[in-house]
């Protein structure tokens, strides 16, 4: 008896795609349905069943670029139950020229008004004239597996995903900003509800406070966001605005078999991005050289963002 056709969707063609257009080969492709464990503060752990399609007997290549390596250790990584696997980035401090590319990325896939930075890029000036240089250091959220963010949350709107992601739930954050004073990595912000372009020139022609409701926007700044694989809309001041927000790993590509925005968009291929649960991933043997540090190591917030130094 023949198999039944397999109608992929979406996300089924982009893993599908995403492998094959990179070069690896393919010989079938199997159904893995995954079920996410119900947490009521999870917006996208409501235990519905997601359909993955993975790969079977792919062929690594040899000398495989390390982008297709990533992406296929994505796939398989999303192929487990999300408590089996753990997310970590890994940054190679050499490589990196000080583009913003990453910054800009962020910006542009997650729809960050002013004032709102996932992944900024720290410029440090060493030495003393006329040996001085220049070292960028990009600094997204730590994803810590002792967060500080998380205890000090009065309404519990942050909280840590079983795959290592420090979220916050929009509908519950209030606005109190204790999160921001107790990251020490000054990785979350707070969306003051501003907009670009109409409410600038309005502000600056003016000289008064931009307004808060977005009536002088583009209407490209209403475009929703889709975090956490969710609609948001601020028009109106609805949430986020109004909240703290931060990086999340770009949650929603995941979902769909795309690495994080910054990974793909980093020039220099100074980001690394997979699971630290899976020992053959790249990030696993980038984490265990003797070249790897974590920022403020001593604190004991255990950060899963790393840096090759």
């Amino acid at each position: 008896m023949s198999e039944p056709k397999k109608i992929m969707d979406r996300r089924d063609f982009l893993l599908a795609g995403g492998l094959v257009g990179a070069g690896a080969v393919a010989a079938g492709a199997v159904i893995v349905k995954d079920r996410l464990p119900a947490d009521p503060q999870d917006p996208t752990g409501d235990g519905t069943i997601r359909n993955l399609t993975v790969l079977k007997n792919v062929k690594v290549q040899e000398n495989e670029d390390e982008h297709v390596r990533m992406q296929r250790e994505l796939v398989k990584a999303m192929a487990k139950p999300v408590e089996k696997r753990h997310w970590a980035m890994v940054i190679d401090t050499r490589k990196c020229v000080g583009c913003h590319a990453c910054t800009i990325g962020c910006v542009a896939e997650n729809k960050l008004p002013p004032g709102v930075v996932y992944r900024p890029v720290v410029i440090r000036e060493i030495g003393e004239y006329p040996h001085v240089q220049i070292r960028f250091l990009p600094r997204p959220c730590m994803q810590c597996d002792n967060p500080s963010c998380v205890p000090v949350c009065p309404v519990k709107a942050t909280w840590k995903r079983p795959d290592g992601v420090v979220a916050i739930d929009y509908d519950k954050c209030i606005g109190c900003r204790y999160c921001l004073n107790a990251c020490p990595y000054g990785a979350r912000t707070s969306d003051f509800g501003r907009y670009y372009s109409a409410d600038a020139a309005v502000g600056a022609s003016t000289g008064k406070d931009r307004p808060l409701d977005g009536s002088a926007a583009s209407q490209w700044e209403h475009e929703p966001n889709n975090e956490y694989a969710k609609s948001w809309n601020r028009k109106g001041h609805h949430s986020p605005a109004g909240n703290a927000r931060k990086c999340h790993f770009c949650l929603h590509r995941l979902e769909v078999g795309q690495l994080p925005m910054c990974v793909t968009t980093c020039i220099g291929r100074a980001t690394y991005f997979g699971d630290s649960n899976d020992s053959e991933s790249l990030v696993s043997e980038l984490i265990i050289r003797n070249n790897c540090q974590t920022l403020l190591q001593h604190l004991g917030n255990k950060p899963q963002c790393y840096y090759l130094v």
